[in-house]
């Protein structure tokens, strides 16, 4: 079994359109927290988390960290959105890493595409 999983609900991503996604940890070991990055491939722009564990995030964050102490279960759900109108489709990599004491120890990624 893996460490970490991400999983988002839907892997075609529309500007303006709220991205759900979760991160699930099975780590045997003592950690600080998750951080999910995210690249648009072929792009400067920057993809805006909205919320975790219906959080409402106050501030534009493009690099989400969820603190081990707010992840019931070892689990955590986010929204995102990605708010420009592309000219061409984009892939989009999403990578969720567990860290402990600022270090990474393990990491999971999955791409999805994002289109007008």
């Amino acid at each position: 079994m893996k460490y970490i999983k991400l999983v988002l609900d839907n892997l075609n991503i529309k500007p303006n359109s709220e991205i759900k996604g979760h991160v699930t940890v099975n780590y045997p070991g003592a950690y600080d927290g998750v951080v999910i990055n995210t690249l648009i491939i072929g792009s400067n722009k920057l993809i805006v988390y909205k919320s975790y564990n219906d959080e409402k995030i106050s501030d534009n964050v493009s690099r989400l960290f969820i603190s081990r102490d707010v992840m019931p279960d070892n689990k955590a759900q986010f929204t995102a959105v990605i708010e420009f109108e592309p000219e061409q489709s984009h892939d989009v990599k999403f990578r969720a890493s567990i860290i402990e004491q600022h270090k990474e120890v393990e990491s999971d990624q999955l791409f999805a595409k994002f289109s007008a």
